[in-house]
């Protein structure tokens, strides 16, 4: 899973998303239970479906927005929109979220007990993820655990078998990850409000191995979002980006996949699963090759009714098999022979000859499997029943006594323990110690105190009552069945039909008509419209009389809190006038009216500064937000509509005075500030004095910045110019450029002419030459010009003539007339070493470097390239990390600011 899985389940309740539409799912009742009758629909859902299965509700409007109806359920689905985008299929989670989003009570499946958001809950998750008391699920668990012939109980709703390690024995949240989960009103309840992080095993065959990205939640969790890059189709001919939870597809064309046969390929369309067996019809002959039939190819092998005959390997009998391939076998008689009782061996004995009886005692095991067989060797089964006397014990140990080893043996004693209902007594002779179920009647009263239990006697609860009762609306004409006992806690039935009571208020000829209910009816939703003295209208519901309260419903208990009737006669003066005006503050600033209601409205100075231009017209009074006041010079009517106003309010106050130096921009612009205190005519003209060097360096120019900011661009190169020589030595050769200060590059780079003494190698010849030509000399030969020394420049151009080779030649006689003196000289004896040349004449000697040196060279090269790469990467990521940093401590000091202005109290 990439990064974005990690920082995309934060959870903040206040993230909002769009609607998420929740699919319609199929009404489903509880299966029965051999332990508790069959759970009853709710009173209020006469359809026949249960509160406790958020599957059962349909697509309704107010199930539809997940993020509008609470922030706990818009926060468990942000974390998860964030990586798979709104287009997600969350149905079947939108469905339990929706439930848990308006904060609802289901009842228990066991108790029928409304479930709230304090209590320790189990929740099944098998298939129907149903919410149940925690002491609810233990006792029904232990019961059917111990009433079933296996150590298994099933899930109240589903059925689905748990085994008896599995009993639920703490509180845990939905995603099992926090014991005792506590409750919090900004999450959703029995949720520990961290990631779910179950692994998605929607599609355990494709080898899905990402987790559930949504906060702690009911239900099932969604499909994968992971996406897949390579995803293959079922026959593998195909590859795409597909959802995790959807790699599994067919790609429509045909499989083509090699067949069980080995011979054909499969000629179905692309599809899940091992192909279906070879259906090409041929014809193929039986395993003994005698019988040739038309059968499919993946039926080829096959065996006819005919039976084998063959000869065994013996020779003397036949083979008894059917129909098989290759050859018949061994004899079954053939090898090592013994007598019936297996003591004595004929190792000689044909396979058609009978063995013998040895004579001695069989000593067989008998059926008891305690006793051997007295009687001699024999053939044939041994006796069946041992008739041998021994001591047993009965089967509850009380009795021993001496009977045949056949024979069982009972005594009278009665069973003193309890059965499994904890009550009775077992009280059955000779009990082994398993004793069976209570035969009793339970007979114990029912929790909804009207009936008593008619199951076999049993421990802990009893089931609930399977009788049901009747629960009317206030005419009568709807009506709906619930269990016995449930009564109590329910509501009414919804009527449609028409409430016959008449209304007091004004618009009772303007009310809406509404349906059959209990108790008062519904308050005039309609404006009251009364003019108030404000100019305004009341715009609150209609406060008039309302008729007196039908009776109330019989069934509900008698202890509740009484509502409270407030008794409004025709005439009552409205409240004071609650509409919200527009109010400004006291320095009328765009954007900083506040909503105030009518009969409190009143100015207020806001948090903003003044902003009024001050008289030097350049800056804004700084002071907090006051009332402006007109000075008494200026005549009315040149103010605005806003200043007469405030000039006629006590808090009218002036602006500060002005007393920052000059800050505008120069024209034409400049780097100097005007030296003038803050005015409003222009700037006086720049007199500051800048340096700028001449082109070549040689001196430097002070000009007034006004003068010279005035100049253009051709100008301003012009001025510069000393007028003396350029004095910049030219690029390619050893002198000076001949031109005029001038700015750029020289002009006379190749075309120096200057002279310059050209010599031969060994400096015997001399010319003078162009410079010019001695640079094309140089570029003809192939040298650099910029790579040959100034002492050297021009030395080797010419070639050697006639009068080099005598000069060599002399130098050689008087070396070898210098040598054989040297020679004959005993007085000092020095080494041959050749004479040191002169220096003008020596040119560039060349050092020759060895393979291994090379080689160093070349490695140090690499690792100083691969240090630097390393330096460069390594800046660049901590370059990366601090700009992530800046960053995020930039948004760190935003989200402060935001929540300091928010906690600050708005001053009226």
């Amino acid at each position: 899973m990439p990064s974005s899985y990690a920082a995309a389940a934060s959870g903040s309740p206040s993230s909002s998303r769009k609607p998420i539409p929740v699919a319609a799912a199929s009404t489903r009742q509880p299966a029965p239970s051999p332990a508790a009758a069959p759970a009853a629909p709710s009173p209020s859902n006469p359809s026949g479906i249960s509160d406790s299965d958020p599957s059962s509700y349909s697509s309704s409007g107010e199930e539809t927005d997940l993020t509008s109806s609470d922030p706990a359920a818009a926060s468990v689905v942000s974390s998860y929109l964030s990586v798979a985008g709104d287009g997600a299929d969350l149905s079947k989670v939108g469905i339990f979220l929706s439930s848990a989003a308006r904060r609802r009570s289901p009842p228990c499946l066991i108790c029928f007990d409304p479930i709230r958001p304090s209590d320790p809950v189990w929740s099944c998750s098998a298939s129907c993820f149903a919410a149940l008391h925690l002491h609810c699920i233990q006792s029904w668990a232990h019961q059917s655990a111990s009433a079933a012939p296996s150590p298994t109980w099933g899930c109240p709703k589903c059925r689905f078998p748990y085994p008896k390690s599995e009993t639920p024995t703490s509180y845990l949240c939905f995603c099992s990850k926090t014991v005792d989960p506590a409750p919090d009103p900004w999450i959703l309840p029995h949720s520990c409000g961290d990631i779910c992080g179950r692994h998605l095993n929607a599609n355990r065959d494709s080898g899905c191995e990402h987790t559930c990205l949504l906060l702690c939640h009911p239900g099932p969790c969604p499909p994968c979002p992971a996406i897949v890059p390579n995803a293959r189709c079922f026959c593998g001919s195909r590859r795409e980006t597909r959802r995790c939870s959807h790699q599994r597809y067919s790609c429509l064309g045909k499989c083509n996949k090699r067949l069980g046969c080995g011979i054909h390929r499969c000629p179905v369309d692309c599809h899940d699963g091992p192909c279906p067996p070879c259906a090409v019809l041929g014809n193929h002959k039986c395993e003994c090759g005698e019988t040739m039939e038309e059968r499919l190819c993946s039926e080829r092998v096959f065996q006819c009714k005919r039976e084998c005959g063959g000869m065994l390997e013996c020779g003397k009998h036949s083979c008894e098999r059917g129909c098989h391939a290759g050859k018949c076998g061994e004899c079954p008689l053939q090898g090592r022979r013994t007598c019936p009782c297996g003591k004595k061996d004929y190792p000689s004995l044909d396979c058609d000859a009978e063995a013998s009886t040895c004579g001695s005692t069989c000593e067989k095991v008998l059926g008891c499997g305690r006793h051997k067989c007295h009687e001699r060797c024999h053939r044939g089964l041994c006796v069946e029943t041992c008739r041998l006397v021994i001591t047993k014990s009965c089967r509850c140990g009380c009795l021993k006594k001496e009977v045949p080893c056949y024979q069982e043996l009972t005594c009278e004693r009665k069973c003193p323990r309890m059965r499994n209902c904890g009550r009775h007594a077992c009280r059955r002779r000779c009990c082994p110690g398993d004793c069976a179920p209570c035969p009793e009647v339970c007979d114990k009263r029912l929790r909804c105190g009207n009936h008593k239990c008619a199951s076999p006697c049993h421990r802990g609860a009893c089931a609930p009552c399977p009788l049901m009762k009747t629960i009317s609306c206030n005419c009568g004409q709807t009506f709906f069945e619930v269990p016995c006992g449930t009564e109590k806690n329910q509501k009414p039935p919804k009527c449609s039909k028409k409430c016959n009571t008449a209304r007091l208020c004004r618009h009772k000829l303007e009310c809406r008509p509404h349906k059959c209910h209990y108790g008062a009816c519904p308050p005039c939703k309609l404006i009251c419209g009364e003019e108030l003295s404000c100019g305004h209208r009341c715009k609150l519901r209609c406060h008039g009389p309302i008729a007196p309260p039908n009776p109330e419903f019989t069934l509900k208990p008698i202890k509740r809190k009484k509502e409270k009737h407030i008794d409004c006669t025709p005439g009552t003066p409205c409240p004071p006038c609650q509409e919200v005006v527009l109010v400004p503050c006291f320095g009328q600033h765009l954007g900083q009216e506040r909503a105030i209601l009518c009969s409190k409205k009143r100015q207020f100075p806001c948090q903003n500064l003044c902003g009024n231009p001050l008289d030097c017209g350049n800056h804004y009074c700084t002071k907090a937000c006051h009332v402006l006041q007109i000075p008494l010079s200026q005549p009315e009517g040149d103010q605005s509509a806003i200043q007469s106003l405030a000039s006629a309010s006590a808090f009218a106050e002036p602006c500060e005075e002005c007393d920052l130096p000059c800050q505008r921009v120069r024209e034409p612009s400049c780097s100097h500030p005007c030296p003038l205190p803050c005015h409003l005519d222009d700037c006086p003209p720049c007199k500051v004095l800048v340096k700028r060097p001449c082109h070549c360096g040689a001196m430097v120019h002070a000009f007034e910045c006004m003068y010279y900011n005035n100049l253009n661009a051709k100008e301003q190169q012009k001025v510069r110019s000393c007028g003396g020589p350029c004095h910049r030595k030219l690029p390619n050769c050893p002198h000076l450029c001949s031109e005029i200060c001038h700015p750029g590059q020289c002009p006379s780079v190749d075309q120096c002419m200057k002279k310059v003494n050209v010599r031969c190698a060994c400096n015997t010849l001399k010319k003078e030459w162009i410079c010019q030509d001695v640079l094309k000399e140089y570029r003809r030969s192939g040298c650099d010009p910029k790579q040959i020394p100034k002492n050297q420049y021009g030395i080797g151009l010419l070639a050697c003539g006639e009068d080099c080779m005598k000069k060599v030649r002399a130098a050689e006689s008087e070396l070898h007339l210098r040598k054989t003196q040297e020679i004959k000289s005993s007085v000092v004896e020095v080494e041959n070493v050749p004479k040191r040349k002169k220096r003008r004449n020596r040119g560039p000697e060349r050092v020759e470097s060895s393979k291994f040196q090379e080689i160093k060279a070349f490695a140090l090269k690499c690792l100083l390239v691969i240090f630097l790469f390393i330096v460069v990467v390594a800046g660049l990521y901590l370059l990366w990390k601090g700009v992530y940093w800046l960053s995020d401590w930039m948004n760190e000091m935003e989200e402060q600011r935001v929540r300091q202005r928010h906690l600050k109290p708005g001053r009226m």
